[in-house]
């Protein structure tokens, strides 16, 4: 009986052990419960492209999921376009992880609206790229955590191309922050003589709706493939 006993006291504090580190643990692509409470959304389930759509509902067939990463192909593409979120959102906290194939390059445009042919003509742009291997020269501005040609990131902070890497993006208002492996690399504000100054000394410079919308879509860049996204979730700043 005593020999049982002590069976029956293991058994259920092995059991109590795992009721209690159970909730804390978090797959890919969901949300613990803390995170729901605190009022985030997930943008990719993992599985599928739910919630997403092809710029200007363009035909394209760069975007797959595979194992539970949304991918843009580099092989066996014939109908290349961006990838944009079905909501639009104003002022928001963005969290992912993110990979990059050698030598390639992409981008995460936020505020992105349909006006122009592209949906970096509109937004700004995190940028996303091999910053060891990409074959073209690269400018300080064209690194990966940079506000495309407008605002180069304070530190290089990228992981080698292939490697895991992860992004948070701020909007609130007018004030933006780019985020990279857990450093702050770009700080901005919209519409003032900085912003201003950047952008008459950028390629934007004659592109009248650029960084001009204060609420868009968030837009993943294909740029030739090569890039592939996970656990994307969305945080509203009301």
């Amino acid at each position: 009986m005593k020999k049982i006993g002590w069976s029956v006291l293991a058994l259920s504090i092995i059991l109590g052990l795992a009721a209690f580190v159970a909730p804390s643990q978090k797959g890919d692509n969901q949300l613990s419960a803390k995170e729901k409470k605190d009022g985030w959304q997930l943008l990719f389930d993992g599985s599928s492209t739910n919630g997403w759509r092809a710029y200007k509902n363009k035909p394209t067939d760069g975007w797959t999921v595979e194992n539970g990463w949304l991918v843009c192909k580099m092989e066996g593409v014939k109908n290349r376009a961006d990838l944009i979120t079905a909501d639009q959102y104003e002022s928001f906290i963005l969290e992912l992880d993110w990979k990059i194939e050698k030598a390639h390059n992409s981008g995460i445009i936020y505020h992105s609206t349909e006006e122009n042919g592209a949906s970096y003509e509109s937004g700004p742009e995190y940028q996303l790229i091999d910053d060891l291997g990409y074959p073209d020269k690269l400018s300080d501005k064209q690194l990966s955590g940079a506000n495309y040609d407008m605002n180069a990131p304070s530190a290089k902070v990228a992981k080698p191309a292939g490697e895991v890497n992860h992004t948070k993006i701020v909007v609130n208002g007018a004030k933006v922050e780019h985020w990279l492996n857990g450093t702050k690399v770009v700080e901005y504000e919209f519409w003032t003589p900085e912003w201003e100054k950047n952008k008459s000394n950028s390629k934007w410079r004659d592109v009248k709706p650029y960084g001009m919308s204060k609420k868009g879509h968030i837009a993943f860049q294909d740029h030739g493939g090569g890039v592939a996204f996970k656990n994307i979730k969305i945080k509203v700043i009301k």
